[in-house]
């Protein structure tokens, strides 16, 4: 075994062994202290122009940690992100800004953050039929191929032609699985420094579209040997692992027809591992024009099993409240998965970008720190270092999916007045689908109605799911053909069950007076 270089030798060789940048050029950065002190170690010149304490969520001021904004030479940012992940078993570790300003409004934080219209969710779990029927379709095999697929990209660098056409290939790809769905929309985000695209997915919701639910991974990969056109970075579990568990929540989500009440984006973002640079520029956008951005959830890594637990729930630079909400979904409805806790430390992932503009984050990780994936940011970060399966990536895609649900289907509610709702969709003989809750006002009347093709039986309950047994009212006849009324003199919540007494299509129409 050859021995392992002390931190000065390590900053030395890795210095003399950069690539070549042009003019060397010099950038802001800003990091916490554990960086810093890699920094310091490899450049002493490097010296903090700015410090404060760190506001880190959770913990707060209680660890004492510092924030630093320091400016580097691009040899110098590059030998830091190779010690940050060496030395200190991170991914990340600190923020590129693109100028002095930029980096004290970072550094600034939280502080400066009363005009962000963030509004609080309720966290109440309440989306069980929905979520149960989701969840038992989704499929370790298609994270697997969208791994590989993204894997076999001979890197995907924020400044190769790799980076450039694996953003294309997802933007394609993700149309393909919205389909015909004219609530779905996928563009692509230009930044202008460098050549990579984010890819952002858009279900609008149907009754409150400003209120905004984010799922995000970043889609670049790096190999800190020196990442040029021909390096090979597959990147697997770093981050195609976190892209693919997105992919798999949204396939997942149209296969089933949900349409969300509020926003759901999910986004694969550009430049993460050269300090999050287009998490940031898209979290900046959405903070300029007060988007009311009500839950993120950040994807980075999800493949590797590295600890005891299965899911590692991030306490620092995250949002407490949404992270106990985030392990009561997955006790909820991931009984046999385990979680456990750890930080990251400063500008870890992009969920640093949203935590900085002062939204709610949460960040699950697919190990503690300290036995993460020894190897990302390497040739060697493949699928079969990840044991050639997606079962553990599987528990996160399940996890996002319920978030997702839960989040967005809590919206506003319906305005007030008659109201029509339609869906359709497809059922296997002896397979159903609920539907609610449908917000009655009181002395309203409500009618399901159902066409299509088979034999559909319909099932309306007040007060909570039906089943074929327990109703308030129903209509089975022989055909797909069915009509079912109910009346209440007091609101209430009121469902609907398609169940398929022979395999056939649904279209179902829901009008009623709404709250």
């Amino acid at each position: 075994m050859v021995k392992k270089l002390i931190p000065a030798a390590v900053a030395a060789l890795l210095l003399a062994s950069a690539p070549s940048f042009a003019a060397d050029k010099l950038h802001w950065i800003t990091l916490g202290d554990a960086a810093y002190k890699q920094l310091q170690k490899m450049a002493p010149q490097a010296i903090a122009k700015h410090s404060v304490m760190a506001d880190n969520g959770a913990q707060s001021l209680a660890d004492g940690e510092k924030a630093h904004l320091v400016q580097v030479s691009e040899k110098q940012m590059f030998a830091l992100s190779h010690a940050v992940h060496h030395e200190l078993k991170r991914c990340g570790g600190f923020m590129f800004h693109p100028t002095e300003a930029a980096g004290r409004a970072a550094l600034a934080g939280r502080n400066n953050l009363l005009a962000v219209k963030a509004s609080r969710p309720s966290y109440a779990i309440t989306q069980q039929s929905t979520v149960n029927a989701v969840l038992p379709n989704m499929q370790a095999s298609n994270i697997a191929q969208t791994i590989n697929d993204l894997s076999n990209f001979v890197n995907r660098y924020y400044q190769t032609q790799g980076g450039v056409d694996a953003s294309a290939w997802l933007m394609n790809k993700w149309k393909t699985i919205a389909g015909s769905r004219t609530d779905i929309s996928v563009a692509q985000f230009t930044h202008a420094s460098w050549k990579q695209k984010s890819v952002i997915v858009t279900i609008n919701g149907t009754d409150n579209p400003n209120e905004i639910v984010v799922l995000g991974g970043h889609l670049d990969s790096i190999n800190t040997s020196g990442t040029t056109e021909t390096t090979r970075a597959p990147g697997a579990d770093d981050d195609a692992s976190g892209i693919a568990t997105m992919t798999e929540v949204l396939r997942a989500l149209v296969a089933n027809g949900y349409k969300p009440r509020r926003t759901i984006k999910m986004m694969a973002y550009a430049a993460e591992e050269v300090g999050l640079r287009g998490s940031q520029e898209i979290a900046n956008s959405f903070a300029s024009s007060n988007a009311n951005v009500v839950g993120v959830m950040q994807l980075d890594m999800t493949n590797y099993k590295g600890g005891a637990n299965d899911i590692y729930l991030f306490t620092d630079y995250t949002d407490v409240q949404q992270t106990a909400f985030v392990k009561n979904l997955i006790t909820t409805y991931l009984p046999g998965v385990t979680v456990g806790s750890d930080k990251c430390g400063y500008a870890c992932s992009d969920h640093a970008s949203w935590f900085n503009k002062g939204y709610f984050t949460t960040m699950p990780f697919e190990s503690p720190m300290n036995s993460s994936n020894p190897y990302i940011h390497t040739v060697n970060d493949t699928f079969a270092n990840s044991r050639n399966q997606a079962d553990h990536a599987l528990k996160f895609a399940k996890m996002a999916a319920a978030f997702a649900i839960e989040l967005g289907s809590q919206g506003a509610a319906p305005p007030s007045g008659d109201r029509t709702e339609t869906f359709s969709g497809s059922l296997a003989r002896g397979a159903s689908k609920s539907f609610g809750p449908f917000k009655l006002a009181a002395n309203g009347t409500f009618k399901a109605s159902t066409t299509g093709s088979g034999d559909i039986d319909l099932y309306v309950k007040k007060g909570g799911v039906p089943t074929t047994t327990s109703y308030s009212c129903k209509s089975d006849g022989s055909t797909s053909t069915e009509t079912c009324s109910t009346t209440s003199t007091t609101n209430t919540d009121v469902y609907v069950l398609v169940y398929g007494y022979t395999a056939g299509n649904y279209n179902l129409t829901v009008t009623y007076k709404a709250q």
